[in-house]
């Protein structure tokens, strides 16, 4: 492993972190919007996972401004959410608490990015990367609205797992 001794290194290692988890995320999204049974939870997924690929591009443009190829660090924290979403894809669930769940998980990786595209864009800008900042600012940006947009239909489905009519 190479030494990080500026923060030059640790950005260049949090964004092939973040790399690998957006790559992996464009092959677990799939899999969670199949098991989504609320329509607008499958169309929440799908527009994120668009999102996400274009995420993958921009991480790869960010690379490219740093002079440095494209390649992903094993992202170990995004895995062992993905492996928390496919456990709960497992259990014997009613509808709207199998949405619930699947809302949740996708909810801990959208803040877990939000950490990591935050403390990314702050380096970029110490670094003075402008345009690196402001395309992380972007990604951000769209980590959290994909956040709000969850939190928006868990406020209707959690209401349903709750065994609540609206």
């Amino acid at each position: 492993m190479a030494k990080m001794s500026t923060l030059q290194h640790l950005f260049l290692h949090e964004l092939a972190d973040l790399y690998d988890a957006e790559q992996r995320l464009t092959k677990a999204l799939p899999e969670m919007q199949q098991n989504a049974t609320s329509t607008e939870l499958k169309q929440a997924l799908q527009s994120h996972l668009s999102e996400t690929e274009t995420h993958v591009t921009r991480l790869e443009q960010i690379f490219g401004i740093f002079g440095k190829e494209a390649k992903g660090e094993t992202c170990e924290g995004i895995k062992g959410l993905i492996e928390e979403a496919k456990d709960l894809l497992d259990e014997d669930a009613e509808d709207p608490v199998h949405d619930a769940g699947l809302i949740a998980s996708a909810q801990k990786v959208e803040h877990y990015e939000i950490a990591g595209y935050g403390t990314l864009r702050t380096w970029a800008d110490l670094l003075g990367r402008k345009e690196a900042a402001q395309l992380l600012e972007f990604t951000l940006d769209e980590e959290k609205q994909a956040d709000q947009k969850l939190t928006e239909i868990a406020r209707r489905l959690n209401l349903r797992a709750a065994g609540v009519r609206a």
